[in-house]
């Protein structure tokens, strides 16, 4: 099967499902350091080169989040087969690992990787069961600041965090610094959507900002809290 990743999460399920090899096109945003082939980048997340995709002649392609909507119809308008994710929550994501594997014809390696994430997801809660609950800012967007949404409280929930900034399911939204300031939170991760790295100024009165924080993080790889699952 010929597949062409337009979602970075995507990606990387078929690489962590060993699915891929089918991959023909990718976007500039996808990590392929788990990936044994080349495959063509044909665009961003958010800026693809459908004439690139056509070229392809794929079998699938795969978008993910509602942000790609617009991308998933253009893609179907021109005859091409479409696979779209939209996880809201933290089960949907792991669901979302089956869904794939069914799609692109991996069933039994897209089963068992669900498999194996709620049972991490089982071993890391009960880790942590009896621990103190650190609060914990998450920001997929810089500016303006947005606090992840989506799945994202629910990982910081099953991780022993305490995540005070959007429900489960909850779209992420846009944040002010007072509220981060608030919150006063042991730990902010930054994690800038469709950023291969990341240089994210510090910003005054922002918690990012404190001059001794308690702890800061920051990730360089796409954020799939908005699905870029």
């Amino acid at each position: 099967m010929r597949l062409v990743s337009l979602a970075p999460s995507a990606t990387a399920t078929l690489a962590a499902m060993g699915a891929a090899a089918d991959l023909v096109g990718v976007t500039h945003h996808c990590d392929l350091s788990a990936v044994e082939r080349d495959p063509e980048r044909v665009g961003g997340w958010l800026n693809t080169d459908f004439d690139a995709v056509d070229a392809l002649e794929p079998d699938l392609v795969l978008t993910s989040d509602a942000l790609q909507r617009e991308t998933r119809d253009e893609l179907r308008e021109r005859g091409l087969a479409v696979h779209h994710s939209e996880p809201g929550t933290l089960d949907d994501a792991v669901d979302g690992f089956a869904e794939l594997g069914h799609a692109v014809g991996h069933p039994e390696a897209g089963a068992e990787l669900a498999a194996d994430a709620r049972e991490r997801l089982r071993a890391v809660r009960a880790a942590v069961a009896d621990e103190p609950r650190p609060t914990v800012y998450c920001e997929e967007w810089a500016d303006p600041p947005m606090a992840a949404g989506n799945w994202v409280p629910e990982a910081v929930d099953a991780a022993g965090g305490r995540y005070p900034f959007a429900e489960p399911g909850e779209r992420s939204g846009e944040v002010t610094s007072g509220d981060v300031v608030a919150a006063d939170p042991d730990y902010v991760i930054l994690h800038p959507a469709g950023r291969a790295t990341a240089r994210i100024p510090t910003r005054s009165g922002s918690a990012a900002g404190r001059s001794t924080p308690r702890s800061t993080s920051s990730t360089t790889r796409c954020s799939t809290s908005r699905a870029r699952t």
